[in-house]
Formats: C-alpha cells, sequence, structure tokens
C-alpha cells in the first residue's frame, strides 16, 4: 500500500494504543500462569498475534473478544512444537528461554528481515545449561531439551529482550539461577518492565549489583491485568505537537516503567535547551530514535544521537533508512559511527519515502509530513499493522490527508 500524505496539522483526541512491550509479557506472565487470565486493552498487531500463537503451541490456550484475551495457562507443556515468530523479533529472543525451561522441543520459523538478524549470541549460554540446538547461522533452528539454573555470565550489550526471555524462564525452574552482566546492561528499562510485569503475577527477582537473582521453584499466579497505553506509539503524536500540531492524547499512563516515556523530556530539552549542539544518548531507548531525528530536524539547534548501533539490525538499519527519510524530506543528516548527527532545517520538503517495511519509518514520514512544503509519498505503509495497525485511521481522524494511490 502507497499513501500520498498532504500537508495538515493534525487536531484532536486520539486513544493510544496498549503497550505492545507490556502486552508481550503479560500474554507469557499468563500462559506460564496456573488458571484463567483476562488480559484487557490489549491493541492488536501482527507481533502480539506471533507471541499468542507461539504460546498456544507451547500449550496455551486464549480466545479473543474485542479487546480482551482469555487465556488459561499451560497445564502440560508440548513435547514439541513449532514457533512461527513471524517478523517479531520480541516473540523469537523472549521464547528461546521459556521454550527451554518448559523442555519443548521447538523449532523457531521467522519472515521478513527476522532470519537475517543475530541468533548465536542468545543460544551460546544454552549448552551448558542442559540445551542443544542446531542453527548455521539462521533460522529455522530447532531447539532441545530442558533447561538447567544456574549462573548466566552475559554481555551488557545483548539484546534485552533475551535477558527479559531469561527472566520470564528462569523462575519456572527447580533451583536458583543468577543473571551476571559483564558490563551495563542497554535498554535496561525493558528489563524493569518485565520484573514488574512478573511481580503482577506473582513471581520474584532481585536486582543485585552483577544482574539479577532469580529464585527458582516460583509458579505464576493468573491474574486479571488491564494493558497500559504505549510510550513507544505515543511519541509520534508528542512529536507531531512539538511541530506544531494539537494532538491529545489519551490512554497514557501518570505513571510508568516505560523508558519511552523520556520522549517527553527529550521533546522539551531540544526547544528550551540552551546549548548549541543537544546530546541524546539512545542507549536504553532504541525505539525513540527514528521520531527524536524527525523533530530534531525542525528545532532551534543541531542534535546528536549516539548509543543506537543496534538500529542497524532492527526492521530495516535504522540510521540508514532514518537518514535516507530525512534527506529525502530536505533535512540534513550525518551518519556516525552509533548514531545520527542532525542539523535543522526550516521545514521539510515533499517527496518519495520508502518505508523498507520498517513501520517506525512509515510513521515517521506521516508525522514529518504535517510540516512539509510537499506531498509526501510512502512507499509500503502497510508496513505499520506489525505494530500500530490503526495508525493511519488515528492520524486520518485528527485532520491528516492520506490517500491510497498505485504507483507504477
Amino acid at each position: 500500500m502507497d499513501l500520498r500524505i498532504t500537508p495538515h496539522r493534525l487536531s484532536g483526541a486520539v486513544n493510544i494504543p496498549a503497550s505492545k512491550s507490556m502486552a508481550h509479557r503479560a500474554i507469557i506472565c499468563a500462559a506460564l500462569s496456573e488458571g484463567h487470565s483476562s488480559l484487557s486493552n490489549v491493541t492488536f498487531s501482527k507481533d502480539i498475534h506471533a507471541t499468542l500463537s507461539v504460546m498456544q503451541a507451547l500449550g496455551a490456550a486464549f480466545t479473543i473478544h474485542g479487546d480482551r484475551i482469555e487465556l488459561d495457562g499451560i497445564r502440560k507443556p508440548a513435547v514439541q512444537a513449532t514457533a512461527d515468530c513471524c517478523e517479531s523479533g520480541s516473540t523469537l529472543r523472549f521464547l528461546i528461554p521459556v521454550a527451554a525451561a518448559l523442555g519443548t522441543k521447538t523449532t523457531f520459523l521467522g519472515q521478513g528481515r527476522l532470519p537475517e538478524r543475530p541468533i548465536t549470541p542468545y543460544l551460546r549460554e544454552l549448552p551448558p545449561k542442559g540445551v542443544t540446538f542446531d542453527v548455521e547461522g539462521t533460522m529455522p533452528f530447532t531447539i532441545e531439551g530442558r533447561l538447567s539454573p544456574g549462573i548466566f555470565e552475559l554481555e551488557g550489550d545483548i539484546s534485552s529482550q533475551f535477558i527479559t526471555g531469561l527472566l520470564l524462564a528462569l523462575p519456572l525452574l527447580k533451583g536458583d539461577s543468577e543473571l551476571r552482566m559483564l558490563s551495563p546492561l542497554q535498554s535496561k528499562p525493558y528489563a524493569d518492565m518485565t520484573i514488574d510485569c512478573m511481580k503482577r503475577f506473582g513471581v520474584e527477582v532481585t536486582e543485585t549489583e552483577q544482574g539479577y537473582h532469580i529464585p527458582g521453584n516460583q509458579r505464576y499466579q493468573a491474574c486479571d491485568l488491564a494493558v497500559e497505553g504505549d510510550f513507544s506509539q505515543a511519541a509520534f503524536f508528542f512529536a507531531a505537537n512539538a511541530l506544531g500540531s494539537d494532538v491529545k492524547l489519551q490512554n497514557i499512563p501518570e505513571k510508568s516503567v516505560q523508558g519511552d516515556r523520556k520522549i517527553v523530556e527529550i521533546l522539551g530539552e531540544m526547544w528550551y535547551n540552551s546549548k548549541e549542539e543537544l546530546c541524546i544518548d539512545a542507549q536504553d531507548i532504541p525505539d525513540l530514535v527514528p521520531i527524536m531525528a524527525v523533530a530534531a530536524s525542525l528545532c532551534p539547534r543541531s542534535v546528536r544521537i549516539y548509543g543506537a548501533e543496534r538500529l542497524r539490525i532492527k526492521e530495516s538499519d535504522r540510521l540508514e533508512t532514518t537518514a535516507a527519510l530525512l534527506r529525502t524530506l530536505g533535512g540534513s543528516v550525518e551518519i556516525t559511527p552509533d548514531g545520527l548527527r542532525i542539523a535543522p532545517v526550516p521545514a521539510f520538503t515533499g517527496g518519495e519515502v520508502d518505508s523498507a517495511g520498517d513501520h517506525r519509518i512509515a510513521m515517521c514520514a506521516a508525522i514529518a509530513a504535517t510540516r512539509a512544503s510537499g506531498e509526501v509519498i510512502i512507499r509500503g505503509a502497510e508496513c505499520v499493522e506489525k505494530s500500530y495497525p490503526a495508525f493511519f485511521e488515528d492520524y486520518q481522524s485528527l485532520g491528516g490527508v492520506a490517500n491510497g494511490i498505485h504507483l507504477e
């Protein structure tokens, strides 16, 4: 699907989708629980359906009613399962340790760019703990065996999603375990979110100087949970407001452990910080980088975003695709070894943006179009279905002008 966006400021109220990050975690905790859980205020996307599908393959049962999931926890883990993670890196990295803890022989499949993304760093800790795998550097691959408790030593630049997977899995084991970080954990707020969600389901994790202590022999307890609004999706409309729109954001919690809540503070610094160059450490907030770069292009000072080298292995190489987006629309940006340096411009121009199949790039282009001097064409705009399927419906409800087109 290709869209032609006619420049127009946004105005009105929008109900921000539920946190995809929290929904993933709540689904897994509920599936590992004894009994029946009800998860409400869920926003369904391809990634969320992927996690539901894999938990079902591992032995959970669920039904969907509107924005609610009724979920019965795993009574007897599947002996063997096929886990189609679609394009969801979260689903893959969360559920490798979970499947291993359940002792389910699991074949992991992936689609899109997911099979190209690194896998072996997340598997090399498993053989010493009783789990084997047959991977040759790509998907599909199969793990077999039951995870044993113990000490897991990991570098801090490993994906926080894999740390989340271990945090979720290790309480199920018969003995205590420790995660020892050999360097500071990047994207730590996502691990904090995991621990917060686990606590709601009755499972405890203790943070230590070196990492985390996870007692074994714990049981997840079923509960009813409403999923809070997603700051990573709200960031697009917060940025639109910084660029001159007037959007009232609904379904945003006053207090949250989501790291991406920092977008509000960062946008304020872009416009009101007196420094000639504003430096932003993106290590803990990688998902915000593309929309921060869009906002930075029109703020009154240069902005350097660093600590973002891991963006090269997302749905696209997000350093390259974010820079291409800005340049196409008249922005001034330099790619650095670990991020971006953006110089301000008065406004965006029109142009044709290739989303590269990346949902965040497509949404960024639509927000940039609110301050463009000409039409913006977004190619492959359907990729927003990965995380925010109703984005363009919400965009149009706020006065955004987006029309489907066919490009030769």
